[in-house]
């Protein structure tokens, strides 16, 4: 499996045939300049939440993919609809099976509003597994005991991606904390060094991981990983 870091939350992955983007913010983001927009093919697009810089380039992306679909809660997906893009909504809970695999969507304690002020319904996170593999996308979250119940509803995860830029979501201490209650030995971060607010110590970081003996990785912008 194939995941690059696109910068901020922003991930491109290829996965059972089939290629996806996760929260696109791309033209606003100077970090992620050398992102070559135009030319990103997918056929998913996946909404955690409706904050500006998760749906950014979603319109943009969604007219350079006419058959794309996206995936996001009730709201979102409703809102994107009004502007043609089609889409599959989801909300807290619930599970559906794709043509690749299944997706659960998951709590997330944050906010959400849409660009415009529209409301963004609850925000959220992913699970999505199939036979051989299980990841999840916890979106902007802070650390929360439904975190827990992942092991519990989902296969066991081989790998996660957590925030840990702190302010605006949960800090590398608390997604510490995180991959205990989700039973995942391997991550990878983000929702770090964007803002101002956000911007970590880097080798605190990783330091901090290395000491629970958890695999972590804090990957740069463009930067491969493969899975």
């Amino acid at each position: 499996m194939l995941v690059k870091f696109l910068g901020h939350a922003c991930f491109y992955f290829e996965w059972k045939d089939k290629k996806f983007i996760v929260d696109p913010f791309i033209t606003p983001n100077s970090l992620a300049s050398e992102i070559a927009i135009d030319s990103i093919r997918v056929d998913y697009i996946l909404i955690t939440h409706g904050h500006e810089d998760h749906v950014a380039d979603v319109d943009r992306i969604a007219k350079n993919n006419p058959d794309a679909r996206l995936i996001s809660n009730f709201e979102i997906i409703s809102w994107f609809g009004q502007k043609g893009m089609k889409g599959h909504p989801m909300n807290h809970g619930g599970k559906y099976t794709f043509d690749f695999g299944t997706i659960k969507y998951v709590s997330a304690v944050h906010s959400s509003v849409l660009p415009d002020g529209s409301y963004g319904g609850n925000p959220g996170g992913f699970v999505l597994w199939d036979e051989n593999t299980s990841f999840y996308i916890a979106g902007d979250t802070a650390l929360t005991q439904d975190m827990k119940l992942i092991p519990r509803l989902c296969p066991a995860l081989d790998f996660a991606i957590l925030p840990v830029g702190d302010n605006f979501t949960m800090g590398y201490e608390e997604a510490i904390l995180a991959a205990d209650f989700i039973g995942c030995e391997k991550i990878i971060g983000c929702h770090f060094d964007t803002f101002p607010p956000i911007k970590i110590n880097h080798d605190d970081v990783k330091s901090a991981f290395a000491e629970k003996n958890i695999d972590f990785h804090l990957p740069e912008v463009g930067e491969i990983i493969e899975l």
